[in-house]
């Protein structure tokens, strides 16, 4: 067997066992002699496999100390609200409007699935997401429900959406589109966001893209960045 396949091997292995939550945002990954000695290899494909880890964001290598596992959202450049993942210190909470439910597409996004993808049945939810009491955003979410069976039965893991697509379906975040775009908040938004009817709000429009081939998630988020303006790493949960 080649190297190139071996350090494959090596590479997805590593990468399910984050995935199902036996390595954690934070845990370090066996050192390469360690790998060397569990799975017969070289330090070259020891190093290959640990260098394509970090090239998809899933560790960190950091030179005397090893590779930790990260917070994938951190790699990718994806939007966020700043400073909703720096206040842990804080009241950070999430409530839902609307539990994960099945519906036929109906959303009116500037970001459109293509017309075989609505011939599937959604799944979608809503959240109002909370700092310190303070209404931060309102998060719709869709994706197609053939890849995601079980979801609207279960609760997520940890509360948090990508954890539950990562480490249940195997399905990870690899980049994504976006649109930008100032609205009057409506009737609907306004009380939610605790703002008057008509105060501009952003809205950010996004087309997450999977590792499942074809396979998308799509998101609208309204938000009130009053007091915590928008950043480039993106935190859905």
């Amino acid at each position: 067997m080649n190297k190139v396949t071996r350090y494959r091997q090596i590479q997805e292995a590593l990468k399910k066992q984050i995935q199902h939550g036996e390595y954690e945002v934070g845990d370090y990954l066996p050192s390469e002699n360690e790998l060397c000695a569990t799975y017969n290899i070289t330090r070259t494909t020891a190093r290959k496999a640990l260098d394509e880890l970090q090239k998809e964001g899933f560790i960190l290598r950091q030179h005397g100390k090893g590779s930790q596992v990260r917070e994938r959202r951190e790699a990718l450049g994806l939007l966020t609200v700043k400073g909703f993942s720096e206040v842990v210190n804080q009241k950070v909470r999430t409530e839902f409007l609307q539990v994960p439910h099945l519906i036929s597409w109906n959303a009116a996004l500037s970001l459109q699935p293509t017309a075989q993808e609505k011939k599937e049945k959604f799944v979608h939810f809503s959240r109002l997401r909370y700092v310190n009491d303070f209404p931060v955003m309102v998060e719709d979410n869709w994706l197609a429900e053939n890849k995601v069976p079980d979801l609207i039965k279960e609760e997520f893991v940890q509360g948090s959406f990508f954890k539950t697509l990562s480490q249940r379906y195997l399905i990870e975040i690899i980049g994504s589109e976006q649109e930008l775009r100032s609205l009057p908040a409506n009737e609907i938004i306004a009380p939610l966001l605790k703002v008057e009817a008509g105060t501009p709000i952003l809205e950010i429009t996004v087309k997450y893209l999977t590792s499942i081939p074809d396979y998308y998630i799509y998101s609208q988020l309204n938000c009130n960045t009053d007091k915590y303006p928008i950043g480039n790493s993106y935190f859905l949960k």
